[in-house]
Parts: structure tokens; sequence; C-alpha cells
């Protein structure tokens, strides 16, 4: 057996106007986060991982922010998208470790749902999935609740 791991990170700034997507689920704020896409830091850290892992560059170089193929696009449609492409060298998912760094609003009450979309997304079962929220202890940017920060460590194996 092949096993490879991978690391992810994405940060986005918050914005007004926009809604905000974590885990591929719809989170109650009144700021949502500035990107090309929805901006969903989470699945944005996982598809980097993922693809880090199989050593296939990361989620830029696929979905480039350049592209209107991707305004606005549903991240969940990418992180299928990237499913497809590390299955296509032969990879599956041991286990997804994630972080999501955020001051406000309190993720917590949202983990299980975020957990629930992304194994339906990735079609694997829910405990290879491990979400996290943490604060910043109000230092630095996401302290200041200007943005939110995501971290994603991965395992893949391939038979």
């Amino acid at each position: 057996m092949n096993i490879r791991v991978g690391q992810g990170f994405d940060v986005h700034a918050f914005a007004e106007n926009r809604e905000l997507w974590l885990g591929g689920i719809l989170i109650p704020s009144d700021k949502g986060l500035l990107g090309h896409s929805d901006a969903d830091v989470l699945i944005h850290a996982i598809c980097d991982a993922l693809l880090g892992a199989a050593h296939m560059r990361d989620i830029g170089y696929h979905f480039p922010d350049t592209s209107n193929d991707f305004k606005n696009i549903d991240s969940k449609i990418l992180l299928k998208e990237t499913i497809k492409l590390i299955k296509s060298k032969g990879y599956s998912i041991g286990n997804i470790d994630s972080i999501i760094c955020a001051q406000a609003p309190k993720l917590s009450p949202y983990i299980e749902k975020m957990e629930e979309c992304l194994s339906k997304v990735m079609e694997i079962d829910r405990e290879q999935i491990s979400i996290k929220a943490t604060t910043t202890e109000k230092l630095g940017f996401v302290g200041r609740k200007e943005g939110i920060a995501a971290y994603a460590t991965v395992l893949i194996n391939k038979e």
C-alpha cells in the first residue's frame, strides 16, 4: 500500500453582502468571505491537501481565479472534481483532519452538519473527517475578525 500525506491552508477576508459558506454549508452571519468562488476556506484547504498528497499541484492550478468558469462557484463542486482527480491516480481518502480559525461566528453548532455534508460530497464515512474550530484569542487578522483561515491534513492511499 502506498500512503501519502498532504497539507492544505486557505484564508479569506470578510466582506459585506456575501454569504458565509464553510464546510459546504451556509452559516448564519452578517458577513461572508471575499473570493472568486463562494470562498469556502475549509473546502479549499481540503482540496489543496488532497491535491498535494497526490502530487497534483494545488487548487489554483486546477481551478484558477482568473477563469470565469469558477466565478461564484459552489466549492462543493470543486471538491467533487478534486476527488475525481485523485481517484484518477488510484488514490482513496484515509482520513481528513482540519481546523477552522475564526474569532466569530461561533462554529461549534455547525461542525456535525459540515462533516455530514463533506462526507456525502466525497462519498466517505463521516468518521473519516474531523473538523475542529478555534479562535486565535483575539490575536492577528482572525482575532480582529477580519477573516477566517483553515488548515487541513489528509491521508490518502493507493492499493
